[in-house]
């Protein structure tokens, strides 16, 4: 390969057996047994064991007297067979080692900050160091499968006629979503470009100048509250065609991820992917997108009970239950209740059924016969129950449902089960500045048979949007866009962007939709959730070479920082007094 190693170390297998071959790499273990020391030498494809004999390499021996864990050593030496005893079968160079001859320290390390194999170690401790926390097996495994994703990803949209065009990260803010990260103009004092939260408007524009198949692994930036599937610095996939229609692009991403799970972990998905509406998705599971490894599917309770002695769902806009197949104590259903109240809910109705059929509840005195008999499931059962609001009652009984799936152990942690939820609101009301706000984003189509209540009744609008769904997780999400300037112009009035506002911020998408813009369309996949998902793992940062903590901060390298202040009247910026360091 280069003069520093013949073959990476993982790669060292018995057809070597006789060869004289040069390795490089780290040091993971060093063991001395009697006089003659093991060392387990590591690179990105694996490890192998090498030997250093004093009696056949006493040069390389006394080299070795030294070395510890995550020095860096360059080894020459025979490839021979391991005695029978001593093969190794869960190693895939267990075969084998190497008997060396020479042994040289490229380079030292001190004492570690943690180790390698230690489990438990302070997340900011390993973003501290994560030069070293990337040296770890699972890491580089998580990092190699994104790498191999994404070259997948890109074979499938190169064969498919797709053209990968890059676009502008010094963007204009964007009317909806998260927060946009500013970069002052040092050339327009006083002006500031945004980073973008998508290519949306560029890859319109792209499909407009009549490029119409485009695709980009994108960056994108989000200034937003981060948890463990959600980060700052986003990569996505995001594609946009011309003449779309929806069957097109669902078979192309059904084509795109059963090749990413085919070549990164080897699982066969059966396609086309099950569908469902937002109502049913929604109705049946609480949730935009649902869990389908398991059952416990809502049932609708409000017409049975609008006539109820129990005032609580008499009066409700909707009554909804969750059956689980076993009887609650007290105690029990005092923790779920208390589950509830943390997602909003006043308290937690119950009806427990059983071995006998007999029903115990303090509220069945309450309920008719008919009430108790339309929700009766067999004994040995509870039914928990959620009233008020419908997006109330979808939060509480969607979390309950996930939560007693895992508890229950419901969940089939092996199976891969995959669906597009389409036929989302178009709108969405923001309570706190009283309008109608894009659910998806405001350049998204309203199905044909919506057009006419944009202004009439923006609720009931139905939006050409949908996102593929994978155990739970949102991983896609796109939708057929307006093509035509009037029909931009209504939505922007519904969500009472002003046509000056609309002139200022869009004119040059509105001016390009009038020249000419055929229908289009696509769709955006986050590549970090789809790693986390291949991988295995529950926090995206965990597949992501260099991420910011919790608190949107590097510890690394100490990001964000301090600016020199000539720097900020260079840019035309004085802080507030108080702000920064």
């Amino acid at each position: 390969m280069t003069r520093w190693r013949d073959l990476m170390c993982g790669d060292l297998r018995a057809d070597r057996v006789g060869e004289r071959l040069v390795l490089a790499g780290w040091v993971d273990t060093r063991r001395d047994h009697g006089g003659v020391v093991f060392v387990d030498l590591r690179d990105r494809a694996g490890k192998c064991q090498v030997v250093i004999n004093p009696e056949r390499a006493p040069e390389a021996f006394a080299a070795v007297h030294g070395v510890r864990n995550e020095f860096v050593l360059r080894v020459e030496g025979e490839v021979v067979r391991r005695a029978p005893e001593a093969v190794n079968p869960g190693l895939p160079t267990g075969e084998v080692e190497v008997q060396a001859d020479s042994l040289e320290v490229l380079a030292r390390c001190p004492p570690l900050p943690f180790q390698l194999d230690e489990e438990g170690v302070d997340e900011t401790l390993r973003l501290r160091h994560r030069w070293l926390d990337l040296r770890r097996p699972r890491l580089q495994r998580n990092i190699g499968l994104r790498a191999r994703m994404v070259s997948t990803i890109r074979r499938v949209m190169d064969a498919s006629g797709f053209l990968e065009i890059e676009t502008p990260i010094l963007a204009k803010p964007t009317p909806e979503g998260a927060r946009d990260f500013l970069v002052p103009s040092r050339l327009q004092k006083g002006s500031f470009f945004a980073l973008p939260q998508s290519p949306q408007i560029y890859k319109q524009l792209l499909v407009i100048s009549g490029f119409d198949r485009y695709y980009q692994i994108a960056r994108c930036f989000r200034d937003e509250d981060l948890r463990a599937d959600r980060v700052q610095e986003i990569t996505q996939l995001d594609v946009e065609l011309a003449f779309p229609d929806r069957e097109v692009i669902f078979a192309l991403m059904e084509e795109m991820a059963t090749a990413v799970w085919r070549e990164c972990i080897e699982v066969a998905l059966e396609t086309p992917f099950p569908r469902l509406t937002w109502h049913e998705a929604d109705r049946l599971y609480g949730s935009d997108k649902p869990d389908l490894r398991f059952g416990l599917e809502l049932a609708d309770a409000t017409a049975v009970t609008r006539g109820s002695g129990f005032g609580v769902f008499a009066g409700a806009e909707d009554v909804r239950c969750l059956t689980v197949p076993r009887e609650y104590s007290r105690g029990e259903l005092a923790q779920l209740e208390a589950f509830a109240k943390e997602w909003g809910a006043p308290g937690l109705a119950y009806l427990i059924f059983g071995a006998d059929g007999e029903v115990r509840s303090p509220i069945a005195k309450f309920l008719s016969e008919a009430e108790i008999e339309a929700v009766r499931p067999q004994p040995g059962s509870t039914v928990l129950f959620g009233a008020g609001p419908r997006e109330l009652v979808s939060r509480v009984l969607g979390q309950l449902r996930l939560h007693l799936g895992h508890e229950l152990g419901l969940v089939d942690e092996e199976a891969w089960r995959f669906a597009w939820v389409t036929d989302f609101p178009l709108f969405e009301w923001a309570e706190d500045e009283q309008r109608w706000a894009a659910r998806h984003h405001p350049f998204t189509s309203p199905a044909p048979e919506s057009e006419p209540l944009l202004e009439s009744d923006p609720a009931a609008a139905i939006a050409q949007a949908y996102d593929l769904v994978c155990n739970g997780v949102e991983i896609g999400g796109g939708s057929i866009r307006i093509h035509s300037t009037e029909l931009q112009q209504r939505m922007f009035d519904v969500l009472r962007i002003s046509p000056q506002e609309q002139r200022s911020r869009f004119g040059f998408l509105l001016d390009a939709l009038a020249m000419g813009a055929p229908p289009h369309g696509g769709i955006a996949f986050g590549i970090d959730r789809m790693t986390m998902l291949v991988a295995g793992e529950r926090n995206l940062r965990d597949v992501i070479a260099f991420p910011k903590n919790q608190a949107g901060a590097d510890p690394m390298t100490g990001a964000p920082s301090d600016v020199e202040p000539a720097q900020l009247a260079e840019l035309g910026i004085r802080l507030a007094p108080g702000v920064g360091g």
